[in-house]
């Protein structure tokens, strides 16, 4: 993507995310959901389901339910296009918990050279000169880099994003804590590939490999997706503002 594409797309992001912040339903350009519920602030399993609309038309849930595995300490309140103030814990670095919010969909990061069949979504290949730094101290806290291969900056090892890993095939972005960053308030956050059915994580969302491609395979950055993450009773609280579909 060109430095302009990238200008226009920022900007439509800070649209997005002043158009829906103020508390008022989703709206009608948000076309995908990719709903996950925890039973509460301190759990580290829950379910996750998709959902689409048309213009004019209702939520709609697609495929079923999916177990998912949170951060080792349970949900905190992140940084995306709506969080639910100070009811909650809130998202620091190193904390354990996954952010909780709505959060728009960002890039695909993969290990392949492209995507499955019939995926059709922003994505990049990640090699041995990608990085996601996660210490708050680096200059590029929270943002992928890809650096010159011969001649890498001393911080890169640590922060590097791995290659060859089983669990990372696919990385949907989850952009929390992106507009903008804040130094320390988390980071690298992601849906992918659990390593086990029990095997917690430092704050992404896992699942089960062939449930991670469905989604993959599904989602459309035509429709706008976003991520939403919540504990029960927030959820049964915020959905009727937010215009979230009914939880079962």
């Amino acid at each position: 993507m060109n430095a302009f594409l990238k200008t226009i797309a920022a900007i439509g992001l800070v649209i997005l995310t002043g158009s829906i912040a103020s508390g008022e339903p989703l709206g009608a350009e948000i076309r995908q959901l990719v709903v996950s519920i925890a039973p509460d602030w301190s759990a580290s399993t829950g379910s996750l389901r998709r959902y689409e609309r048309g213009p004019d038309g209702p939520w709609r849930q697609v495929g079923g339910e999916v177990p998912v595995l949170y951060g080792k300490n349970g949900l905190a309140w992140g940084r995306g296009v709506r969080d639910g103030g100070d009811s909650g814990p809130q998202k620091r670095e190193g904390d354990g918990r996954s952010p909780a919010g709505v959060f728009a969909i960002g890039t695909i990061y993969g290990n392949e050279a492209r995507l499955p069949d019939g995926a059709d979504f922003p994505f990049h290949q990640v090699t041995t000169n990608d990085a996601w730094p996660d210490d708050p101290a680096n200059p590029f806290y929270n943002q992928h880099v890809v650096v010159d291969g011969k001649v890498r900056p001393p911080w890169f090892a640590a922060q590097r994003m791995r290659t060859g890993d089983p669990a990372y095939r696919w990385r949907v972005e989850i952009r929390h804590n992106a507009e903008p960053i804040e130094p320390g308030a988390g980071s690298a956050t992601f849906l992918h590939i659990r390593r086990g059915e029990t095997r917690r994580t430092s704050g992404c969302t896992t699942m089960a490999e062939p449930a991670l491609q469905d989604l993959v395979v599904w989602l459309r950055a035509a429709a706008q997706p976003l991520y939403v993450l919540l504990p029960r009773e927030e959820y049964e609280r915020l959905a009727p503002a937010w215009g979230l579909p009914i939880a079962e």
